[in-house]
């Protein structure tokens, strides 16, 4: 069936659609990754967003059972330049069309994806609509142009209840603004107790639990839409040991006085060179955001820089000048992606152990 890709500066794309006919209207990105796909479909840091992907061949190698991120995926869309019908892999159990259909994800084929990413890479993201072909053009486009961005996406994705993961090592505690279970392995893989909380949870809350560590997990939207997290985190400091990923590291940085901004076209694939600002090794990050904490902004806070992209010269790492805090813009966790930095896990243990601080 022809369906249509339609974006706000009028520009249309005809292809063929695949997965749901839930049509939905998003903010349009791209990801570089070639491989990963199942793994980005359901990282809840896309919730809102129609995801292309740059690599052309999807779908070859099916979905299974063990690459979630998520139990639910919060994606609004997917649009890919070929699909594979007929995957082959030995850990395969459905295609990626029956995996969008049953989770209820709209998807177009067969568009020219590389002059759409050209597009966003000149022009910037912007929003989109999965439509269908007798759809109103003008009409659309006036539509997305008076649409506004979400911003409740983190409360739409976060756990709604507290919920332990039992082990018995450090007590950590989880804040959920839409973390993906790569965050949980990696910490369970260390022995890590977890206590997964909701992204609202306050403060005092959070430490009756007495945790030696709080994990502030990745999640969607602008940092500056949460501002009750912001304030929490404020009052964390110097209680606990901290560790930020993506959103938890723009959090982070905004309760210590820093500055966010939206980047033109995002961070979004598995190949992002970062260096250590400290040993100058260079690792290959998975990286998947939109917005980045403003490195000039640092110079009035207790922060230093930790980590740069070299691809843009971006921040992708801070921590704190006194208390043990620290967080990374990437995805040490890696998935989709390589494992270069999981240590960043090690060294959070190792917090722990130094500062034996029980709130």
């Amino acid at each position: 069936m022809e369906r249509l890709l339609i974006l706000e500066d009028g520009s249309v794309y005809r292809g063929q659609g695949f997965g749901s006919d839930d049509l939905k209207t998003g903010e349009l990105v791209f990801n570089t990754s070639m491989t990963g796909y199942q793994e980005i479909l359901t990282d809840n840091s896309y919730c809102g967003q129609i995801v292309m992907m740059t690599y052309p061949l999807i779908g070859n190698y099916g979905i299974n059972r063990d690459d979630y991120e998520s139990i639910e995926p919060a994606v609004f869309g997917f649009v890919t330049r070929d699909l594979c019908q007929s995957p082959n892999n030995w850990r395969s159990q459905e295609t990626l069309d029956d995996f969008l259909k049953a989770h209820n994800i709209p998807g177009i084929y067969d568009v020219d994806t590389r002059a759409i990413t050209r597009k966003l890479r000149n022009k910037g993201t912007m929003r989109a609509m999965l439509a269908n072909p007798d759809t109103d053009i003008e009409a659309a486009v006036r539509q997305l142009q008076e649409t506004d961005y979400l911003h409740d996406q983190v409360a739409r994705v976060s756990s709604s209840k507290i919920f332990p993961i039992p082990n018995r090592g450090h007590k950590v505690v989880l804040m959920d603004f839409g973390a993906k279970l790569g965050i949980v392995r990696e910490l369970s893989r260390r022995g890590c107790d977890l206590i997964v909380v909701p992204w609202d949870t306050d403060a005092q809350t959070i430490l009756s639990y007495h945790p030696d560590g709080v994990m502030l997990s990745n999640g969607p939207g602008d940092p500056e839409d949460v501002p009750q997290a912001i304030e929490t985190i404020r009052q964390l400091m110097g209680k606990t040991v901290i560790f930020g990923i993506c959103l938890g590291h723009q959090l982070i940085s905004l309760a210590c006085g820093a500055k966010t901004y939206k980047l033109k076209f995002g961070h979004r694939g598995a190949n992002h060179p970062v260096v250590d600002l400290e040993t100058g090794k260079v690792d290959i990050t998975s990286q998947n955001h939109g917005f980045a904490v403003d490195i000039d902004s640092l110079a009035d806070t207790e922060l230093e820089l930790t980590h740069k992209a070299l691809n843009d010269g971006s921040c992708e790492g801070v921590r704190h000048k006194e208390l043990p805090v620290f967080s990374v813009q990437f995805h040490p966790e890696a998935s989709a992606g390589p494992e270069d930095t999981a240590y960043l896990f090690d060294k959070f243990v190792a917090m722990m152990d130094k500062e034996g601080r029980h709130a």
